[in-house]
C-alpha cells in the first residue's frame, strides 16, 4: 500500500492534518475530527483500508507510541473513537513533539516512495523505445471494493539494448511482477515510485511479462483510466490515463494487439464491452459472469476502453461500400435510449460520407458507442467502443437545440473518423497530436459543411478559432500546432492544436486542390497504415503526392503565434493593373522572439464595380508571371496567391476598371488580415461579393471598427452615435429575401465582447461591455419593425425537424427575437415570453428565455424558475440553465453563481456542470474581470477546490487567467494575486502548476 507521510510540530497539527487529509476520497478530513457519528458515516467510504497513526518523540524513544489496524468491525467501535480523541489531546498538548500520521490512500505503493516533481518534456529528446510489445492479454476482475487487473505482455527488446523496461503507473497498488513465469525481486530486480516501475535487468530477448495490480475505480474523480460513473465502469486512457489500470509503456508508439477478458457481477454488470470482436462469453458460479474481446489491430494503449454496467442499446446495421454488414450499437442507461435516434442518423452518414470522400471503409463487423454523464473530454475513438460525454449523444427536439444536434452530428463523424486518422495511422508522440486531431477536425468540418449550408459552417469554425484560437497564439500558453515541450499533456489539448491545426490541414487542400489533397490522403495512408508516425511524414505525403514546392510550409508546425497579414491595394487606369503589396509579421510568443516568413496562401476575388466576379487570367508575383485558368480553360474569379516572403507584390493585368478586392476568401490562412479596405468598400461587398464568407466578413470589420470607436469615445466620455451606414447594410442583408437564412442570422450578430478586447493593446471589459450593448440596442431600435417581421415570418407549428431549412428558420428569428428584447420594451417582452410559453422545442425555448433573461426583474426571475421547475429531472436541460445564468452580464453576478454552486443541480464532480456554470461565468467578462476582483476571488477558490478532485478540469477552469497581463494594471494586480496563490499552494497537480506558472512567467 502507499502511504501519505506528512510531518507536524507542536499545534500545527490540528490545522495542517485537516488540509493535508482533505485530499483523500476514502477519508474525509472530518472523520479525525468529529464526534463519533461524524465518523461512522466516514466509514462507509473507508470500507476496509487501513489506517496508521504513529506518534512519537522527535528524539526517538521517550514518548508515548500507538499503532492500530484498522478494520472494518474495530473502526465501529467505542475504542477508536477514544484512541483518536487521545492522539489529538496529547497531540496539540505538546506531548509529543513529533507525530508523523500515515494515511493509506488510493494508490498502494510502498511507504518510503518520494513523490516525483514536475517534469518538462521536449520534443527535442524523443528516443524510440528501447522494448516493444507484440501482444496484450488484460483480465479484469471487477468488484466494489477494488479491481483487479492482470496483464501479460509479450515483449521485444530492440536489438541490443542494455536499458532498463521503464512502466508508468499512478495510483495503481502492484501486487506480483513476474518475468517468463518467475517472480522477481523488489531493489534486486525492479524499484518502484509513485510514478514508474523500473525493471532494471530485463531479459535481453523476448520474454512475457506478467503484472497484477489492484485499483479503486469507485474512488477514481480524475476521471482518467478505469473509473465508476452513475454506477458503471468505464475508462478515458487519451493522453495517459492507462497508467492508472496497470503499470505499462504508457505512450502511443507502442502498439501491440490486446485481448480483454472482464469479470463481474452478472445482475449488477450484465453488459461487458471491449474494443475489438467478442470472442467468449459465459456465467461463472455465484451470480457472476465473464466476456472476451479480441481487437486483431495494433492500437497504443491510450485507445483502450472497458464499459461494465447495466446499459440499454439501438441497434441497426450499415452496409459498407464492399457489401459487408457492420452491426451498430448505441449504448445508454435506459431512460436515455430515446434520445439515441440523431445519433445512429449521425454515425450512419458518416461512415457512407467517408467512404464517397475519402474512400475509407470500416474495418471491423462492430462498431459500439457508449454515452456516460461524467466525462472529461467530449468524446474517446477508442477503436469500435467510443465512449461520448452523454451530451454529444442525447438528443431529442424537446431537450436539446439546434446547436445541440450539430454539434451530435459533428462529434459522432470525428470520432469515427478517427479509425483511420487516429487509429489506424497514429501519431509517434503526444508533440504530433495534431497529426490525428488537427486532421480529424478539418474532417468533420467538410462533413458538416456537406449535411448542412457550407458558408454558415465556416463562419462558425473561424468565429471559434478568432474568439478562442487567436487570443491564445497572442497569450503566454501560446504554443506551436506540433508544440515543442509540455508538463502535463493533458493541457495541450488546445484550440492550437485542433482548430489551427485544423486550419493547417485546410491550407493543404487550399494550395493543392480538392483532387491534389485526396492524391495526399491516399498515399499517406498507403504509406503509414498501421504506424505511429509525424506531422512531417503527413506533410511528406502531400509534398510527394503532387510533386509540389511546399517551402516554408513546414513553419506552420513549428512557429507558434498567428500571423499578421496586412494588405494595401492600387489602380492604375492608364495601364490597366491592379496590383497588391503584402506584409506578413509573425508577433513573438514566449520562447520564440523571432519568426520566419511562412506560406501564406491568400485566396481572392476581384469584383468590378457592376458587383460581378472578373476572370483573372494572369499575375505576376514579382519573381515570374503566372498564367491562371480554370478546368474549361477560362480565366478564374478566386486566385489563390502564395505570399511567401516578408514583403511581395502581386500585379494583375488587363483589368478594365477599378475592382473591389475581396480578400483572404473562405478565409484561406489562419491570419489577422489588415487592409486599406474603405468602409464604401465594404459596405459594396456586403451587398454583392459572391464569396458568402466574405460577405460576412465585410459586416463583421464593419462592425469591430464600429465598436472599437464606441469603446473610445466611452473611455473619453463622449456621446455614442450609431454609424447609419452600417445599420443600413444590415437592413439590406435582413430584407433580402434570396439570402440563406441562417446566413442572414450570422450576418447579423456583431462580433463578441471577446473579440473586441482581444483586438485592444489594453482590454477594458467595462468600456466594451458598454459600447456593444449601445450598438445592440441602437441597430435593434433602427431595424424594430424588420426585426418584429423576421420574428412573425418564421414562427412555425410544425413537428421539429433537423434540417438547414429549418435551422435557418429558428436561427432567424432566435436571433431578431433577442435583439427586441434588449430594449426592455413591453412589446418585445410581452412577445418573447410568448414564444416562451408557445415555443415546441428547445432551440426556440432557451432561445426566449435567454431574451428574457438579458433584463433583470421579476419576469426573468419567474421564468428562469418555471425552467427548472419543468425540466429540474433532465440534467443536460438544467445545465443550459446553469449556463444561462453564469454568463449573464447582470451587474454583481458572482453573488448569484456562488448560490448556484450549493443548488441541487450542480455537482462540482461533473466535468458539464463546472464547464456551464464556473466556465459559464468566465465567459462573461464584464463579471468575471470586476473591478472588485470578485471574479478572480470566486475562479480561484473554485479551482483550488477542483483540483483536489479533477486536476483536468481544473487547469482548463484556471486557463481562464492565462490572458491577465491583456488589462490594466489594477486588474492585472488582482488576477496575479490569485494565479501566485494556485501556484504556491501545496500539493498542486502538475496539470495546474503548469498553467499557473507559465501564465506567471510571460513577458
Amino acid at each position: 500500500m502507499r502511504y501519505f507521510r506528512v510531518s507536524f510540530t507542536k499545534t500545527q497539527l490540528a490545522l495542517d492534518l485537516r488540509r493535508q487529509l482533505r485530499r483523500f476520497s476514502i477519508l474525509s478530513r472530518s472523520s479525525l475530527l468529529t464526534n463519533k457519528r461524524g465518523f461512522a458515516y466516514h466509514y462507509e467510504r473507508l470500507g476496509q483500508e487501513i489506517v496508521k497513526f504513529n506518534s512519537a518523540s522527535r528524539y526517538g524513544n521517550c514518548g508515548r507510541k500507538f499503532t492500530h489496524r484498522i478494520t472494518a468491525k474495530w473502526l465501529r467501535s467505542s475504542f477508536w473513537v477514544s484512541q483518536r480523541a487521545l492522539f489529538l489531546q496529547q497531540s496539540l498538548a505538546g506531548d509529543c513533539r513529533k507525530v508523523t500520521c500515515t494515511v493509506a490512500s488510493e494508490p498502494a505503493v510502498k511507504e518510503e516512495m518520494a513523490k516525483e516533481s514536475p517534469k518538462e518534456i521536449f520534443l527535442k529528446d524523443y528516443k524510440l523505445p528501447d522494448y516493444y510489445f507484440d501482444t496484450v492479454n488484460l483480465d479484469f476482475i471487477l468488484k466494489e471494493e477494488h479491481t483487479l487487473v492482470h496483464s501479460k505482455i509479450h515483449v521485444i527488446s530492440r536489438q541490443g539494448t542494455l536499458s532498463p523496461l521503464r512502466l508508468d503507473g499512478v495510483d495503481v497498488k502492484l501486487l506480483s511482477i513476474r518475468i517468463n513465469s518467475k517472480d522477481v525481486k523488489e531493489g534486486e530486480d525492479y524499484s518502484l515510485s509513485s510514478k514508474h516501475l523500473i525493471l532494471h535487468h530485463p531479459p535481453a530477448a523476448q520474454f512475457v511479462l506478467e503484472i497484477t495490480t489492484e485499483i479503486e475505480p469507485q474512488n477514481n474523480t480524475a476521471l482518467e483510466g478505469l473509473y465508476k460513473t452513475t454506477g458503471n465502469f468505464c475508462t478515458q486512457c487519451e493522453a495517459e490515463g492507462f497508467r492508472r489500470i496497470t503499470f505499462y509503456q504508457d505512450r502511443p508508439d507502442v502498439m501491440a494487439k490486446f485481448t480483454t477478458r472482464i469479470e463481474a457481477d452478472k445482475s449488477l454488470y450484465p453488459v461487458l464491452l471491449s474494443n475489438g470482436n467478442l470472442i467468449e462469453q459465459a456465467d461463472l458460479p455465484d451470480d457472476r459472469h465473464y466476456a472476451v474481446w479480441e481487437d486483431p489491430f495494433k492500437k497504443p494503449c491510450y485507445l483502450f476502453a472497458l464499459v461494465a454496467g447495466q446499459l440499454v442499446s439501438r441497434d441497426d446495421e450499415f452496409v459498407t461500400c464492399s457489401g459487408r454488414k457492420v452491426a451498430l450499437h448505441i449504448w445508454t442507461p435506459a431512460q436515455d435510449i430515446s434520445k439515441t435516434a440523431h445519433a445512429m442518423y449521425s454515425l450512419k452518414a458518416a461512415m457512407k460520407w467517408d467512404e464517397e470522400v475519402f474512400g475509407r471503409e470500416y474495418d471491423l463487423d462492430l462498431f459500439n458507442i457508449v454515452a456516460v454523464p461524467d466525462f472529461n473530454m467530449g468524446a474517446m475513438e477508442n477503436k469500435s467502443l467510443n465512449i461520448f460525454n452523454s451530451r454529444l449523444v442525447l438528443a431529442s427536439p424537446e431537450t436539446a437545440t439546434d446547436a445541440d444536434y450539430a454539434a451530435v452530428l459533428g462529434v459522432i463523424g470525428h470520432e469515427y473518423f478517427h479509425n483511420w486518422t487516429g487509429n489506424r495511422v497514429t501519431c509517434r508522440d503526444w508533440f504530433q497530436l495534431s497529426l490525428k486531431e488537427g486532421l480529424t477536425v478539418f474532417r468533420d468540418q467538410e462533413f458538416s459543411s456537406d449535411m448542412g449550408s457550407r458558408a454558415v459552417k465556416r463562419i462558425a469554425d473561424v468565429l471559434r478559432l478568432r474568439i478562442s484560437q487567436f487570443p491564445q497564439d497572442a497569450g503566454p500558453m501560446a504554443h506551436p500546432v506540433r508544440p515543442h515541450s509540455y508538463i502535463k499533456m493533458d493541457n495541450f489539448y488546445t484550440v492550437t492544436v485542433y482548430e489551427k491545426g485544423a486550419e493547417v490541414v485546410r491550407m493543404y487542400q487550399t494550395l493543392l486542390g480538392k483532387k491534389g489533397f485526396r492524391k495526399g490522403m491516399d498515399l499517406y495512408f498507403e504509406r503509414h497504415d498501421g504506424q505511429a508516425v509525424t506531422c512531417d511524414d503527413f506533410y511528406a505525403a502531400m509534398r510527394d503526392a503532387n510533386n509540389a514546392n511546399l517551402a516554408n510550409f513546414k513553419l506552420w508546425y513549428s512557429q507558434a503565434g498567428t500571423p499578421v497579414l496586412t494588405v494595401s491595394t492600387s489602380y492604375d487606369a492608364a495601364a490597366r493593373t491592379f496590383r497588391l503589396k503584402c506584409r506578413q509579421e509573425i508577433p513573438p510568443t514566449p520562447g520564440q522572439p523571432t519568426k520566419e516568413p511562412m506560406l501564406i496562401p491568400l485566396a481572392l476575388g476581384l469584383v468590378s464595380p457592376k458587383g460581378k466576379d472578373l476572370a483573372v487570367t494572369s499575375v505576376h508575383d514579382g519573381e515570374s508571371l503566372k498564367f491562371l485558368k480554370d478546368e474549361h480553360g477560362n480565366g478564374v474569379t478566386t486566385v489563390v496567391l502564395r505570399v511567401e516572403k516578408a514583403e511581395q507584390e502581386f500585379v494583375f493585368a488587363d483589368i478594365p476598371e477599378r475592382p473591389v478586392p475581396s480578400l483572404l476568401r473562405n478565409f484561406s490562412a489562419p491570419v489577422r488580415l489588415v487592409s486599406d479596405i474603405s468602409d464604401e468598400d465594404l459596405l459594396f461587398l456586403l451587398a454583392h461579393d459572391s464569396d458568402e464568407f466574405s460577405r460576412w466578413e465585410a459586416a463583421q470589420t464593419m462592425g469591430r471598427k464600429l465598436i472599437l470607436s464606441l469603446v473610445s469615445s466611452v473611455q473619453q466620455g463622449k456621446e455614442l452615435v450609431m454609424n447609419k451606414h452600417f445599420v443600413n447594410g444590415l437592413r439590406s442583408i435582413l430584407c433580402d429575401s434570396s439570402l440563406d437564412k441562417e446566413f442572414v442570422a450570422k450576418a447579423l450578430t456583431l462580433p463578441t465582447e471577446a473579440e473586441i478586447m482581444d483586438l485592444m493593446e489594453v482590454a477594458d471589459p467595462d468600456a466594451v461591455h458598454t459600447a456593444r450593448r449601445f450598438a445592440v440596442k441602437e441597430i435593434a431600435s433602427s431595424l424594430r419593425k424588420e426585426l418584429f417581421d423576421a420574428v412573425t415570418n418564421n414562427c412555425s407549428n410544425e413537428a421539429y425537424v433537423f434540417n438547414h431549412e429549418n435551422m435557418a428558420r429558428r436561427a432567424l428569428k432566435n436571433v431578431s427575437l433577442g435583439y427586441l428584447a434588449s430594449l426592455n420594451e413591453l412589446e418585445a417582452t410581452g412577445l418573447a415570453l410568448n414564444e416562451y410559453n408557445t415555443a415546441t422545442n428547445m432551440t426556440e425555448q432557451i432561445a426566449a428565455l435567454a431574451a428574457i433573461a438579458q433584463n433583470s426583474g421579476d419576469l426573468r426571475t419567474e421564468t428562469l424558475s418555471k425552467f427548472y421547475e419543468q425540466w429540474q429531472k433532465d440534467s443536460l436541460v438544467t445545465n443550459k440553465w446553469l449556463a444561462l445564468q453564469a454568463m449573464s452580464d447582470i451587474p454583481g453576478n458572482v453573488k448569484n453563481v456562488e448560490a448556484l454552486m450549493d443548488h441541487p443541480s450542480f455537482d462540482i464532480k461533473n466535468p458539464n456542470k463546472v464547464y456551464s456554470l464556473v466556465g459559464g461565468f468566465c465567459a462573461s467578462a464584464v463579471n468575471f474581470h470586476a473591478k472588485d476582483g470578485s471574479g478572480y476571488n470566486f475562479l480561484g477558490d473554485i479551482v483550488l477546490k477542483l483540483d483536489e478532485l479533477n486536476p483536468q478540469v481544473a487547469s482548463r477552469m484556471v486557463s481562464a487567467f492565462s490572458k491577465w497581463r491583456k488589462f490594466d494594471p489594477h486588474r492585472q494586480a488582482l488576477a496575479k494575486e490569485q494565479l501566485e496563490r494556485i501556484a504556491k499552494t501545496d500539493g498542486i497537480s502538475d496539470n495546474v502548476y503548469e498553467i499557473a506558472t507559465k501564465s506567471l512567467a510571460a513577458s
